[in-house]
């Protein structure tokens, strides 16, 4: 009898570890998912709610046996609502890591530098998964950069991160801000920075523009910068012609080859560089400068030294057939 006992113990034993194996195996064992799959866990989920419908997506082979594991292994940490990426295979271990841990599908949208705040409208409002209207913002207050967002998450949302980074940034900048910079006031410093941005897509010539741009303030010189003639007409988007005489002599807020000192606000949003470039100008003479033909600029002190440079200028766009 005792004999009997011993054998029955031992399978009983057998049986238990088995059973422990098994459920721990259920654990960390590749799911039958077959491909890569996005699942949106919706606020104010369960985990129970979350475990059905990841059984109905094919992502676990059993709610319940997740739901009983979980409760085991997962540390009593709740999961958080989002869009999340789950690869072929993943464990219900992996799945239940992803959950809680909120590793979300990063959705970017990107601003790029010197983009007029009506594109910047229309880029967010493209965004398809992105919820709800949202106005042009003004112009000036975003910091051009790559964004993250959430699916479903408003566009509101995404705008103001934009306009908070920009506040942060223009602080931060503006306390480092040169002795030798002709700006007075943080918008003045956005205002400048966004005709610099206009005028070069050159991130080292940007210090010698604002620097340029600088010595004609100081003189009492107009700008004549060719970007705040378009503004007024398109509000930053491309003129997709050549400028026309009356659009030159038109006078209005922005155009400065009909007014002296600054346009009464920025004509797109500066990137980081050309504001550092505003707050931080080169130390230069130079009053003028023309294209050179290779994608940069030509700087000139004197009137008779930039007419020269025009000359040349003309000379390689005749080449070209551009005249």
């Amino acid at each position: 009898m005792r004999r009997i006992g011993y054998v029955i113990l031992a399978v009983c034993i057998a049986a238990l570890v088995f059973v422990a194996f098994q459920f721990v195996h259920g654990w960390k064992a590749e799911g039958p998912s077959k491909a890569d799959r996005t699942i949106v866990i919706a606020e104010g989920a369960t985990l129970t709610s979350a475990a059905v419908q990841l059984k109905r997506e094919g992502l676990i082979r059993s709610a319940d046996a997740f739901l009983t594991r979980a409760k085991v292994f997962g540390a009593g940490k709740p999961i958080k609502a989002g869009e999340y990426e789950i690869s072929k295979g993943a464990s219900n271990r992996e799945i239940l890591r992803i959950l809680q841990g909120g590793i979300a599908v990063a959705r970017l949208v990107t601003i790029p530098e010197g983009m007029p705040s009506i594109l910047v409208h229309e880029r967010l409002m493209a965004q398809e998964e992105l919820t709800g209207d949202i106005p042009v913002p003004p112009e000036g207050s975003v910091l051009p950069d790559t964004y993250a967002f959430e699916k479903g998450e408003p566009r509101r949302a995404v705008l103001t991160r934009m306009q908070a980074a920009m506040t942060k940034a223009l602080a931060e900048l503006w306390a480092d801000r040169s002795k030798d910079t002709v700006v007075k006031s943080p918008r003045e410093a956005i205002i400048l920075a966004s005709i610099v941005e206009k005028e070069t897509a050159v991130a080292a010539e940007r210090p010698m523009v604002a620097g340029v741009y600088g010595n004609r303030l100081r003189t009492g010189m107009m700008l004549q910068a060719d970007p705040t003639i378009i503004y007024p007409i398109t509000k930053g988007k491309p003129l997709g012609r050549r400028i026309r005489k009356s659009e030159i002599a038109a006078v209005n807020d922005y155009n400065t080859y009909a007014m002296t000192g600054m346009p009464k606000g920025p004509i797109a949003n500066p990137g980081r560089l050309s504001i550092v470039a505003v707050l931080n100008p080169a130390p230069t003479k130079a009053l003028y400068f023309v294209a050179d033909g290779k994608g940069g600029h030509i700087f000139a002190d004197t009137l008779q030294q930039h007419n020269e440079n025009v000359r040349r200028w003309f000379e390689i766009r005749r080449a070209r057939g551009e005249l």
